[in-house]
C-alpha cells in the first residue's frame, strides 16, 4: 500500500490550544523553580541563623578575642571534616551508580534470557556432564547393594542367642555387621 494514501488521525487539539498549552506548562513550571530557589535561600539562611549566631565582638580583650578565633577554628575544622566526608559518599555513590548502569547496557543489548524447559537427567548422566570423562563409577545406589537371601538370615538368627538378642533388633542389616563368639560376647566388625 501507498503511505500517502493512508491518512493520519487527526487529533482532537488544535495548534493554537497545543501552543497556549505549552506556553502555560512553562510559565507554571519557571514559577515553581523561581519559588523553589527562593525556599532554599531562606532555608539556607535560617539553617546559618541557628548555626552561626552573630559575633559580639565589641568589648573582647585581646585573650578573649584569641579564644574565640581558636573556637572558630575548631568549628572550621570540624565542618570541613564533616564536608570531606560527605563529598567522599557522594563521589564513591556516584561511582556505584556509573559501574552499575554499565553493567545494565552490557546486559540490555547483548543478552537475553532463553525459554527455559523441563529436562530429566539421570544421575550419572549430570555426573557424566560435570565431570566428563573423569566419571567412571555408576550412581545407581540400588545395583551397589548386597542382596541378602533368606536362608542365610535364618543361619545368623540361630548362631546368635543369650540375653543380649533382646536388645538388637533382628534385622538382616545388623546381622551382617556383627561378629559372634559366645553367645555372651557379641562385636561389632569394626572393633
Amino acid at each position: 500500500m501507498n503511505p500517502k494514501l493512508i491518512d493520519k488521525p487527526k487529533s482532537k487539539i488544535t495548534a493554537s490550544r497545543k501552543l497556549s498549552l505549552k506556553i502555560m506548562l512553562l510559565t507554571r513550571a519557571m514559577e515553581q523553580l523561581e519559588q523553589e530557589t527562593q525556599d532554599r535561600d531562606e532555608e539556607k539562611l535560617s539553617y546559618l541563623g541557628e548555626r552561626l549566631p552573630p559575633l559580639q565582638l565589641s568589648g573582647l580583650s585581646l585573650a578573649e578575642l584569641q579564644d574565640l578565633c581558636k573556637q572558630l577554628h575548631g568549628k572550621i575544622d570540624v565542618v570541613d571534616e564533616e564536608r570531606y566526608d560527605c563529598e567522599a559518599k557522594v563521589t564513591k555513590h556516584n561511582k556505584d551508580i556509573h559501574e552499575l548502569k554499565l553493567k545494565v547496557q552490557d546486559l540490555g543489548g547483548k543478552f537475553k534470557k532463553p525459554a527455559l524447559r523441563k529436562v530429566r537427567v539421570s544421575a550419572d548422566e549430570m555426573m557424566r556432564a560435570l565431570l566428563g570423562t573423569k566419571h567412571k563409577g555408576s550412581m545407581d545406589l540400588r545395583s551397589n547393594l548386597k542382596s541378602v537371601k533368606k536362608e542365610d538370615t535364618n543361619k545368623d538368627k540361630d548362631k546368635v542367642t543369650g540375653p543380649c538378642t533382646n536388645t538388637l533388633p533382628m534385622h538382616p542389616f545388623f546381622l551382617l555387621n556383627l561378629e559372634v563368639s559366645s553367645p555372651r560376647n557379641v562385636k561389632p566388625l569394626w572393633h
